[in-house]
Order: C-alpha cells, then sequence, then structure tokens
C-alpha cells in the first residue's frame, strides 16, 4: 500500500480490472485530487489471476487494492435468499449482475469504514442497470457516503480514445481488441449482450457460449442427478454432502455439459429500454427446477399461490436496485418461514438442452396417494362434494338469481363473453 496523502479526500473504487476502471483510477486523482482504494470482489466471475488485477490497479495508481473472496457469503447469504424467492426477472431468468451487486456495494462500504473514505466510486455508464444497484445499496447502507460515477462525467469518446488518454498517462490497457459482446458473469451465471445480438432478429453466434455445450454435442445419453435439500438449501448431490457452494459449481458443470441453461429473451430494464440478453445459467435454472418441485410437494395451496405473486415482487425489487429495502427485506423473512420444510430430494434428469423433474420425495410431502388415486384405494370421501358443491357455488348463484330478477344478467354476461344473443334467446 502507498502511503495516503492527508491533504487528499479518499474515494473507494468498484474495481474489476478492465479498461474503464483502470481509467477512473487516473480519471479519479487528476479531476477529483482523491486517493483511490480499489476493491476486487471474487464473486465466482472467469477472471484473470487475481494478483494481476491487483498489479494492474496499483500501476493504474491505487494507493492500495484489496481483493475480497465473496464466494462463501455471496452463495450461503445473497444466493440461498434469490433461491428461496425462485427469483426470475419477469419470471424467465435468474437474476445475476443485480445479485452480486449488493454484496460488492457492502464491501465497499465496509472499505470505506475501516478507511474513513468520503466517496465512493464506480465505473458504470449511465444508460444501464448497475449504477442504479450499486448506488442504491451503498445509499441504503450509508446515506452518507457521497458516489462519483467517472464514466457518467468524462467526455472521452470512443473507446480507442479511452485507450489514447490512458496511454498518455501511464495507465495499462488491453493488448488486444475488445470482445464483442460485453459479458458479466459470477458463480449463478452468465450475461451476454451487445453485438450481434443487438439485433433481435440474429440468431445468437455459438461463441457467445461457454459454460454450456451446443445441445446438438451433448452426450447421447441422459445424465441423471439426484439433489438433497435441508430447509429450502442444496446440501448434497448424488449423495455427496457438500456445501451449497460446492453445490452450484457442480450444477453448473453437470447441467452444463448436458446443454443445459441457454436463455435469449427481450428484457425490460429499469429504466424502460428493452434490451436483447443472452444468458448461460445451467446451475442456477438447474436448482431452481428442482426448488419449485420439492415445495409443489411440501407447501400448502394457498401459501404456493400467494408466494408466487410475492417471488415477482422479490425479483423486480432486486432487479431494480432495491436488495436493501424495507419491502425486499420483508419478503425474506416470509420466505424464510416458507422454507422451513422444503427438505427433502428432487431428481433431475438432463438431456441435450433439457432438464426434467423425475421424482421429488420428502417427510413432509402433503402428497396423499390415498386421496389423489383413482383406483381401489381411494378414501376420499365423495358423499362431500355436493355439500362442496353448493357452498363453493352459492355466491355465484346468489349473483344469478338477483341479476336474473333484475333482467339484467345478459348485459353482465355479455359485456364478459360478447354472447348477448345466446343468452336472449
Amino acid at each position: 500500500m502507498t502511503e495516503r496523502n492527508p491533504e487528499k479526500d479518499l474515494a473507494i473504487l468498484a474495481y474489476s480490472g478492465g479498461l474503464d476502471t483502470s481509467v477512473c483510477i487516473k480519471w479519479l486523482q487528476e479531476n477529483k485530487d482523491l486517493d483511490i482504494i480499489a476493491v476486487v470482489g471474487d464473486v465466482g466471475q472467469d477472471h484473470d489471476d487475481l494478483e494481476d488485477v491487483k498489479k494492474r490497479a496499483l500501476d493504474s495508481g491505487a494507493i492500495d487494492c484489496i481483493v475480497v473472496d465473496m464466494r462463501e457469503d455471496y452463495a450461503n447469504q445473497y444466493l440461498t435468499k434469490a433461491l428461496a424467492a425462485n427469483a426470475l426477472y419477469e419470471n424467465k431468468y435468474p437474476l445475476l449482475s443485480a445479485l452480486s451487486r449488493p454484496i460488492i456495494s457492502k464491501h465497499l462500504v465496509d472499505v470505506a469504514h475501516t478507511n474513513g473514505a468520503k466517496y465512493i466510486a464506480h465505473g458504470c455508464t449511465g444508460k444501464g442497470n448497475d449504477q442504479v444497484r450499486f448506488e442504491s445499496s451503498v445509499l441504503a447502507l450509508d446515506p452518507s457516503l457521497e458516489i462519483i460515477a467517472p464514466v457518467r462525467e468524462w467526455d472521452l469518446g470512443s473507446r480507442d480514445n479511452e485507450m489514447a488518454w490512458a496511454r498518455e498517462r501511464g495507465v495499462p490497457v488491453p493488448t488486444t481488441n475488445a470482445k464483442p459482446y460485453s459479458i458479466d458473469d459470477n458463480l449463478w451465471g452468465r450475461a451476454i449482450e451487445c453485438g450481434v445480438l443487438e439485433n433481435p432478429w440474429n440468431e445468437p453466434p455459438k461463441d457467445i457460449w461457454e459454460t454450456t455445450v451446443d445441445p446438438e454435442d451433448a452426450p447421447n445419453e441422459p445424465t441423471v442427478v439426484e439433489i438433497e435439500f435441508e430447509a429450502g438449501v442444496p446440501c448434497a448431490v448424488d449423495g455427496e454432502k457438500m456445501s451449497f457452494l460446492e453445490v452450484i459449481y457442480r450444477l453448473n458443470e453437470v447441467a452444463g455439459a448436458n446443454g443445459f441453461g441457454r436463455l435469449d429473451l427481450m428484457e425490460n430494464r429499469l429504466i424502460g429500454v428493452k434490451s436483447r440478453e443472452c444468458y448461460e445459467v445451467p446451475g442456477s435454472m438447474s436448482l431452481i427446477t428442482a426448488h419449485k418441485a420439492l415445495e409443489d410437494m411440501v407447501l400448502e395451496r394457498d401459501l404456493l399461490h400467494y408466494k408466487i405473486h410475492a417471488e415477482l415482487v422479490w425479483a423486480e425489487q432486486v432487479y431494480n436496485g432495491l436488495y436493501f429495502s424495507p419491502l425486499k427485506i420483508a419478503l425474506d423473512a416470509f420466505f424464510a418461514e416458507t422454507q422451513r420444510y422444503v427438505t427433502g430430494s428432487v431428481r433431475l434428469r438432463f438431456y441435450k438442452g433439457t432438464c426434467a423433474v423425475t421424482g421429488v420425495k420428502s417427510d413432509y410431502s402433503l402428497y396423499d396417494y390415498g386421496l389423489a388415486t383413482y383406483d381401489d384405494a381411494d378414501t376420499f370421501n365423495h358423499d362431500s362434494a355436493r355439500g362442496f358443491i353448493d357452498l363453493h357455488s352459492l355466491r355465484s348463484r346468489v349473483w344469478s338469481a338477483n341479476r336474473h330478477k333484475m333482467n339484467a344478467v345478459h348485459e353482465q354476461l355479455h359485456s364478459v363473453t360478447g354472447t348477448k344473443d345466446e343468452f336472449s334467446k
């Protein structure tokens, strides 16, 4: 660590090691007269050696670079909550970047407190969701901190201009051409956008996929996996006990090898822009599929139905950068209660890009064979049906009788069915 200048204020920068955040260091020094401590968070993303990333930050002018392995905490404190919520944004894809930003923000705030920093900085653009997620999370944790977003302020123009600006100041720049896609990844999956993907009619090129094989090239025999859950958290695969983090890595490997987990969709961003996105989510989609199947067996009907609605609200809160909001925290408490008895095993069958649930079992199962079967083992009391239907349809019968009496039923039913002539006959 370079000795800090006591006459300068300090900024804590969320650092990825790429061009933008490396330029941020030098820009903050020149334009804001700040000392910079860079923070690198390992949330399971594909990355260069972290010591190389740290060296790049120091070579760019940071007085220190703190590398934090966040994977265990990310899995146990953040992804467990996401799994409890079966978090699928717009009921389509597992949240990825939206889940990693809060934990990175928490560590940024912790480092700021430890070092007496006044500012938090990030390298997000003014167009995407991440600027909102970082800033909303930081300000929820400590509203006294001030945010600086250099990319929103500087006028460096194109990437070539940015690289030229960096070279003039001795900032390390990439030696190869930039990837044609924008990629963000962590334990829970990969998000791919930009390039040819910006035309929704273009089929995703094969080179965007890295953690899943092409389903056509997947094994010709299915792979069967049994996942055990304890209170909603996966705890074993094929009888082998392991941590949740280890389960995620195992399912990423198994599902990916069978070509499962590729998504191509249109997404509604927080700022109102529609964006074509591709996601590679073998492990997360597998675990959510299994988790939902177990919940179907052990959760009471009304609770399950209400939870499905609450899941959409939870996902939207997190997507919109409100991970630390009162509503999201309250929903966490609700979901935690629902998970108390989500204990059991689920069998998944992977085959050429598909994942199917082929078996579920639990000591807390609410499935009763005697009530469900239509064979001689049937224990359901059929005599109860008449009374049940009478009570269940009571409100409809009272409504209909009144409307017939008032000669109003045809108009009201027509507004729903569009079949006025039939009722008038």
